[in-house]
């Protein structure tokens, strides 16, 4: 009796759980018997709805393998579950058991008041709560379509995974992916492999990892490329406000112009899309790509590029401790400007420029560059020219405006307008012998004065060799004995080669 008992209750118990597991037909027109592979079902038409538990199916015609616990469905399709799922389709197989309905044939699945699946072949398993399609899909929302060969929907976490073939389309943008991830609820797509996103005005990105925003237009992402209208931008993160146009980089970012031969390194960037300016911070530092190992590398706290449909106005600024290095030219000032469309690069602010023995300074310095080399430089105002010879002594040129003029890599001359004054000390070698040797000795043969308003000083392997003044010079010659170290400097000369800067004080980081 006891056992009885406990079987009794056991089966009561256990009634309930079993018979959420049937699917139960709750209407049809019509209600015929038949036999199919040997295997009776039962065949239902006209206006004909199954149910278990909160899911419903309707359909035109089925065969209800009851005691399969399957349906093979035709006709018009609509599956709902509860008030989350609507689903329809023109052909359906649902496993009562596993739970699993096979849509075929203009799948269009809903999560309700967030997005719409449409494909061909989904299988919708209910347990999982996991919409699946492996032939072609499209999830649509109120911001994006999202197309893929293979596909994923968790209904309960909004979190669809698509696989080959991705392309996803915004208002805004349009990406290309093998895959990735999107959450239909919160709009965010979450980069899983390369994905290269176009935006409506042309610029590419390529972004490896991360996410982005679509609702707010905002992002985080990782290792990637950016592509603006002149550069493409490289780093390790990159932090997106497509809302303001706001585009930051962070650690190793690496800045190529399309247009020449430069690229620009830092540890972080931003990108200003609505003004055009890039600017780039930390360990900044530029490489204007010459001939072979002749290149131009600038170094600043800050690197600024400028975009601009006006090729007059597009340039590069470099601020606050700025130092260049190229083989035949070192330099430093407070800040600079290059211009692309007539190559000059524009000094300020206690500007000093060295090139092989000559130091160069004045109020400040243009520089032109002509088939990636250095044509010449402009020194205006308070400008000055000093070198020092083997023998220390230092040769001086100054006045109101100098022209540098180069040829190869080298000073071929320099023209003074306006206040000329010169210090040159001429030098002599005489051939010594001495315990069977011979030796040379290098001696000075006095100074050479001259104050001229204008003057043009040649150089022979980039040290002076002549000087020639116009308009009646003031010159005189003081022998060796006659010199007296107070007359030796011009006015406002300043030796400053300690400031000359090298190549690793300028290349940050070597990369």
């Amino acid at each position: 009796m006891l056992r009885f008992a406990i079987f009794l209750f056991t089966l009561i118990s256990f009634t309930p759980v079993f018979a959420q597991k049937k699917v139960k037909l709750k209407k049809a027109d019509e209600w015929l018997g038949s036999v199919k592979d040997g295997q009776r079902f039962d065949r239902v038409l006209g206006n004909v709805i199954f149910i278990q538990n909160k899911t419903t199916i309707y359909c035109d015609s089925a065969h209800f393998f009851k005691s399969q616990n399957r349906i093979e469905a035709f006709g018009k399709i609509h599956i709902t579950e509860g008030d989350s799922v609507d689903a329809t389709s023109n052909g359906l197989s649902y496993d009562g058991n596993k739970k699993i309905a096979y849509l075929r044939k203009n799948v269009v699945f809903t999560k309700l008041g967030i997005a719409t699946l449409y494909t061909d072949f989904l299988d919708y398993d209910r347990p999982k709560n996991e919409a699946r399609y492996f032939n072609g899909g499209k999830l649509v929302d109120t911001t994006n379509v999202l197309t893929s060969k293979k596909g994923y929907y968790d209904i309960r976490t909004n979190l669809a995974s698509f696989k080959t073939n991705v392309v996803g389309v915004n208002p805004d943008y349009t990406l290309t992916s093998d895959t990735l991830q999107y959450n239909s609820k919160t709009k965010i797509i979450y980069f899983r492999d390369s994905t290269t996103v176009t935006d409506k005005e042309g610029g590419v990105a390529v972004y490896k990892s991360g996410f982005y925003n679509t609702s707010r237009k905002e992002s985080i992402l990782n290792l990637g490329q950016i592509e603006t209208a002149e550069y493409k931008i490289k780093g390790d993160e990159y932090l997106i406000d497509d809302a303001s146009k706001m585009y930051k980089a962070k650690g190793h970012v690496v800045m190529t112009s399309k247009e020449e031969n430069m690229i620009i390194y830092g540890d972080n960037s931003f990108y200003d899309k609505k003004s055009g300016i890039s600017k780039v911070y930390g360990n900044a530092y530029v490489a204007k790509i010459g001939d072979a190992l002749d290149t131009l590398y600038i170094t600043a706290d800050t690197l600024v590029s400028i975009e601009s449909k006006d090729p007059k106005r597009k340039r590069l600024l470099a601020y606050n401790q700025v130092k260049i290095f190229k083989t035949d030219m070192q330099g430093v000032a407070d800040s600079l400007v290059y211009i692309a469309i007539d190559s000059t690069i524009h000094f300020f602010t206690n500007p000093i420029l060295w090139s092989d023995e000559n130091q160069i300074t004045a109020d400040s310095i243009r520089m032109l560059l002509k088939d990636k080399k250095i044509d010449r430089i402009y020194m205006i105002a308070n400008s000055f020219v000093a070198s020092q010879d083997s023998l220390e002594n230092y040769n001086q040129i100054k006045g109101r405006r100098m022209t540098a003029y180069f040829a190869g890599s080298m000073m071929s001359h320099v023209v003074v307008e306006g206040n000329g004054e010169s210090i040159y000390f001429p030098l002599q070698e005489k051939e010594l012998e001495a315990d069977n040797q011979t030796y040379k000795l290098t001696y000075i043969t006095g100074m050479n004065k001259m104050i001229c308003s204008n003057m043009r000083i040649n150089f022979k392997e980039g040290k002076v060799n002549n000087i020639s003044a116009y308009v009646m010079p003031d010159a005189s010659f003081i022998p060796p004995h006659e010199i007296k170290e107070a007359d030796t400097k011009l006015k406002g000369f300043d030796w400053k080669g300690k400031f000359r800067p090298t190549r690793a004080d300028v290349v940050k980081n070597s990369r």
